[in-house]
């Protein structure tokens, strides 16, 4: 990997992978929902959607036809603490792909009528989050788990915040937080660093400013069971403990442990709960990492009757790893399955682009293949027992249920046996 730094703070970051058939580039600004006051919920999630709804030179619609015309993708997508615009061509359309980008990035419109039609597609996909179970179990999960802060909140925000948004408010939330010290520009695939920090300059070079700093304090999480009834086929459970931030010096045994209780098809939960005792179809567990906190969860989709069942199992489970860690065969398998997994995610240039700009968002330096599987290498049964012990603790657990419970009662009690 290649980094440069423009006189203005923007960081421009490459991987030339000259084999590769596409390259992939992308502006990153550090800013997501986390960076939002309470009033703001949402607003980045929709400006992500307004940069693409016209510019000085470019309607919308010739923005999407310049690069379907040449077979490329063109898209963005928001998250906690960081939002992306990014393309991906074939090599030759590169300079296309950040005409574009630069384009939407530093000349959008925010025209009136787009903002309006855009506010009624963000309602419609906020809608239909809260139409889709399994995905909104995890939101009441946030929202309970980490009450008041802004890592609980969902990122498109509610239809009342949304629907209060003007352009203004836009332009007003940009000026405070898409500042040079806070953007990167990421590119992977078959490119020329030096060609990509000259168009970066000429394209980027002029803006100025350093963003408004926002209250960074970690969240506090709250233990306890939160019941949301609703009329549903099954019922969605969500269940999380205390976990990790992103450079934890724990972080590689716990993504282990993550994979053995139920990151996959031969992981403990899913043998027990699906294979053995036909309780679910999707069952997986999961870890939520970010600056200076995270959260360890299980999902579960179940039937009534099963929840405690299922809660009990996930229980036990954790009971166990706690006292026993993993077996020696059960930790190599494992630890093979997150290197493979690893590299098997790599094969795109669009994934090695996000790779090294979150290592740059989190790490602030190129964090090498080699030494990443060599941390995994060396986690010990020992390391596994420590970091389940710290994450499992009595009196930690939060467990969110959604659905129809048909007069099964579900208390406190499910939590602590």
């Amino acid at each position: 990997m290649r980094a440069t730094r423009l006189p203005n703070g923007v960081r421009v970051l490459s991987e030339e992978l000259a084999d590769l058939p596409s390259v992939t580039v992308g502006i990153w600004v550090e800013n997501g929902s986390r960076y939002e006051a309470p009033e703001q919920a949402g607003i980045s999630h929709f400006l992500e959607h307004l940069f693409f709804k016209g510019t000085e030179r470019r309607t919308a619609a010739n923005i999407a036809e310049e690069i379907d015309a040449v077979g490329g993708v063109l898209n963005a997508f928001t998250g906690k603490e960081y939002t992306c615009y990014y393309g991906k061509v074939l090599p030759h359309h590169l300079p296309l792909a950040l005409d574009v980008l630069a384009d939407i990035f530093t000349n959008s419109r925010f025209a009136a009528e787009e903002i309006e039609r855009e506010r009624s597609v963000i309602v419609q996909e906020i809608s239909q989050v809260e139409d889709t179970p399994d995905d909104y179990v995890h939101e009441l999960f946030n929202l309970a788990f980490w009450p008041g802060h802004p890592l609980s909140r969902p990122i498109a925000g509610t239809a009342e915040t949304v629907g209060r948004f003007g352009r203004d408010d836009f332009l007003a939330f940009l000026d405070r937080r898409y500042r040079p010290d806070r953007i990167l520009i990421s590119a992977a695939g078959n490119l020329r660093h030096d060609e990509l920090v000259a168009v970066a300059a000429q394209s980027f070079g002029d803006l100025r400013g350093t963003a408004v700093r926002v209250d960074g304090r970690p969240p506090d999480p709250h233990a306890g069971l939160w019941v949301h009834e609703k009329s549903l086929e099954q019922v969605h459970l969500c269940l999380g403990t205390p976990g990790i931030a992103q450079t934890d010096a724990d972080r590689y045994a716990a993504h282990i442990l993550n994979l053995a209780l139920g990151g996959g098809m031969s992981s403990r939960l899913f043998q027990e709960i699906r294979e053995r005792r036909g309780r679910a179809y999707t069952v997986y567990s999961f870890q939520s990492c970010y600056l200076d906190a995270g959260y360890v969860g299980f999902y579960v989709g179940t039937s009534a009757e099963w929840v405690r069942e299922v809660v009990d199992v996930i229980r036990g489970e954790l009971d166990r790893v706690t006292r026993e860690g993993l077996a020696a065969a059960e930790l190599e398998r494992v630890k093979n399955q997150r290197k493979g997994n690893m590299l098997l995610g790599l094969e795109t240039s669009d994934s090695r682009m996000s790779r090294i700009a979150t290592n740059d968002i989190y790490f602030g330096r190129e964090v090498p293949l080699e030494e990443v599987a060599a941390a995994i290498d060396g986690v010990t049964n020992d390391d596994i027992v420590r970091v389940a012990t710290r994450l499992f603790r009595p009196g930690t657990l939060a467990l969110t249920i959604l659905g129809d419970l048909r007069g099964e009662k579900v208390t406190d009690e499910v939590l602590r046996g």
